[in-house]
């Protein structure tokens, strides 16, 4: 509901602060979880409707080759509609705005397929000024005010003029692969091979399309390894397919951008799927060719590998430290009356111990094994230790620090249940449990 308020507000001209930034979180939102959004039909959105399969979530400084930031469309937009084609982006977009009023499809494609024609003979030239004069050139980086201006305006020129074609590959696709092999591979690399993705450019988008369709992204340097009869990154190399390979490691490499931008936000929302998706594509990677170490493939990987070490190393070390500091044996007069652990403190240890867990299962191709091992060993002996002492300690205490020791063993219980399983904490707690009720009934006998 929000998501559609805020682009009819767009399509009425209000122009209000933050909309566009709140509206790509609600959309990537959507996307996250598997929902669709109807979106207002303003002529922005239907002239960038052919680039959908090419967008990325990221950055707009980061190379990813044939593919657009989304963030950068708001620029290019404003520069289109600004220098490019000023007085007749505003009478189009008032045309469409109309059309769509009155739910007439046909002339809204038919406005904006216009547009689009026209905006590609005003990019064309602006591209053409812009290479034979080194002042054109820097003022049109200025004009369209992207950190790649001159990549993000040829790639959206080439999607334009080959979009016909690019639909007609992607009709020609199955909607999802979910295992690109066999015969389905073969179909793929027969598609990409005719006519229709001959051209170097059509045939770039035309990959990317295809890995918009697979269930595992990583899959498309399948086609490579097939294509070079080989699974020798020297022969892949040599072959026009060598971009897919290129393609999948700029996705790795956006996996661990957003993964490093998740740990630093502290939600830790989409880590595990992130880590996942990293691991499976490593992991794809190294599996389907074989790369030496010394080879540019494989230095690519090998840092991104390090890279992602050295992300998740403070994270994991710092487990052992925030169970301790929860658990640790306190004198009486350290705690204040009827106190307990902070519930948020504790939620936000077990989330860590989750993490560690995934990590875990995720360190071969992370890189991670050693210190996941060292951080898991380490709170698992240390609980084993002190789960017992924190028993004593709740049998023992007083109506002064009763309510914090049983906040410290109710913690202990939850930190086992994700490091032992459900039943060695449902054992933690029928012991606490025996614990108070004796501490209650020594309680009565001596009053």
């Amino acid at each position: 509901m929000l998501t559609a308020e805020l682009e009819r507000g767009l399509l009425r001209g209000e122009d209000a602060p933050g909309a566009e930034l709140v509206l790509q979180e609600l959309r990537r939102s959507a996307r996250d979880t598997g929902r669709s959004s109807s979106r207002a039909g303003s002529l922005a959105r239907l002239f960038f409707q052919p680039l959908e399969p090419f967008l990325v979530d990221d950055t707009a400084a980061h190379n990813h080759p044939g593919r657009i930031a989304r963030v950068s469309l708001d620029p290019i937009w404003q520069w289109v509609c600004r220098d490019l084609l000023p007085g007749e982006a505003k009478a189009v977009t008032e045309e469409v705005a109309r059309a769509h009023a009155d739910g007439d499809v046909e002339r809204t494609e038919a406005l904006t397929r216009a547009f689009q024609d026209r905006t590609v003979q005003r990019m064309q030239e602006a591209l053409a000024a812009a290479q034979s004069d080194d002042k054109t050139r820097r003022r049109l980086v200025a004009q369209v005010g992207t950190p790649r201006a001159i990549q993000d305006v040829e790639a959206i020129l080439s999607v334009l003029q080959a979009r016909d074609r690019l639909t007609a590959i992607g009709r020609r696709l199955p909607s999802h692969i979910k295992n690109l092999a066999d015969t389905t591979l073969d179909d793929v690399k027969a598609l990409l091979d005719s006519p229709l993705a001959c051209d170097r450019y059509i045939f770039l988008f035309a990959l990317l399309l295809v890995m918009s369709r697979l269930a595992a992204p990583w899959q498309l340097v399948r086609l490579a390894t097939r294509a070079a009869s080989s699974d020798s990154a020297a022969r892949v190399a040599e072959t026009h397919y060598a971009i897919a390979v290129a393609i999948v490691l700029a996705e790795i490499e956006r996996m661990v951008g957003e993964l490093k931008a998740e740990l630093r936000s502290g939600r830790g929302v989409a880590t595990g799927a992130l880590l996942k998706g990293i691991h499976d594509a490593a992991r794809g990677m190294r599996t389907e060719i074989n790369m030496s170490v010394d080879s540019p493939w494989g230095k690519q990987l090998a840092a991104l590998r390090a890279e992602i070490s050295n992300l998740l190393k403070a994270e994991i070390e710092s487990m052992p430290g925030r169970v301790r500091r929860l658990l640790r044996p306190r004198p009486a007069k350290e705690i204040s009356p009827s106190s307990r652990l902070d519930p948020d403190d504790v939620a936000e240890t077990v989330a860590l111990i989750e993490f560690v867990g995934i990590c875990r299962n995720y360190a071969g191709e992370l890189a991670v094994s050693e210190m996941t091992q060292r951080s898991y060993s380490d709170v698992q002996h240390y609980l084993d230790v002190s789960a017992p002492a924190l028993v004593e300690a709740v049998r023992h205490a007083g109506d002064h620090d009763r309510v914090f020791r049983q906040s410290q063993l109710n913690a202990a219980a939850k930190f086992c249940a994700k490091l032992f399983g459900p039943e060695y904490a449902s054992t933690l707690t029928k012991a606490a449990s025996i614990a108070a009720s004796a501490e209650r009934k020594t309680a009565g006998a001596k009053s």
